[in-house]
């Protein structure tokens, strides 16, 4: 068995749901508290959080430092070839791309995370040997197996990406979608109010395509309301919330409560 194994990967196909949280501060020692709490994967977040690739590998050790089957994921700023690069080499095995709208688009996307070889030959991934992610050239099996392990998640987030979305659930190597809803809402003119009907027909919509794909759906759950609807509805991915937003909720009531 290869020593680069992607547990997540596997479980995407599966039809239990996968709790996660976002990780927005930045923060090693946050991640690495929450990485014992029993989530089955933490988003260390590139775009709206100020985490650079030094910051994503330190998070990258921290979740690894605490020994449980906690699977980091990174989400990219965008689909540019040097931060996938960076990423991959310093041990991500899972990658969310925001915003994708064509399966071309999606296409790109896999192709980056790939190594050529005479089975993918459009791969785009650079080959380096001495990086986090092959144990620094330690783990031998690493360039054969990587491909294979590599989780790619892409976010539908506008109205284009829907009319694209049969070709982008179909693309070979996608293993979820994940839904943007305050993105979406946004796009089909409803900025603020992912709760309009229009939007919430359109997480519907996603959901049929991806299970006739037999892909798996995630999104992002203000709350465990939320998280509880949107299992009810078939979503199998989740995030519960974010750190940062944990912490100022439950500090925020906790000073509520002794000043009452």
């Amino acid at each position: 068995m290869s020593t680069f194994t992607n547990p997540l990967k596997l479980r995407l196909k599966e039809p239990d749901p996968l709790f996660g949280m976002w990780l927005s501060l930045g923060s090693d020692s946050a991640a690495e508290a929450l990485a014992h709490a029993g989530f089955d994967w933490l988003l260390i977040d590139m775009e709206h959080a100020p985490n650079d690739s030094i910051d994503v590998t330190g998070q990258l050790r921290a979740i690894a430092a605490a020994h449980l089957p906690t699977e980091p994921v990174v989400r990219l700023p965008a689909v540019e070839p040097w931060l996938v690069k960076r990423v991959l080499d310093a041990g991500a095995r899972t990658l969310m791309f925001p915003n994708i709208e064509t399966a071309d688009e999606a296409a790109h996307a896999v192709r980056l995370t790939q190594y050529a070889t005479a089975e993918g030959p459009d791969g785009l991934r650079g080959v380096a040997g001495a990086v986090r992610a092959a144990a620094y050239g330690m783990r031998r099996d690493y360039l054969q197996n990587a491909n294979a392990q590599i989780a790619t998640i892409v976010q539908i987030e506008s109205t284009r990406a829907l009319e694209h979305l049969e070709q982008i659930a179909a693309t070979p190597g996608i293993d979820c979608l994940f839904v943007g809803p305050a993105d979406l809402a946004a796009s089909l003119g409803h900025l603020g109010d992912s709760k309009h009907p229009e939007v919430q027909d359109a997480m519907k919509h996603i959901l049929d395509v991806a299970h006739r794909a037999r892909v798996a759906t995630g999104i992002f759950a203000m709350d465990v309301a939320s998280a509880r609807q949107y299992r009810s509805e078939g979503f199998r991915f989740i995030a519960l919330a974010a750190d940062v937003m944990w912490l100022l909720r439950t500090t925020r009531q906790a000073l509520q409560e002794v000043r009452s």
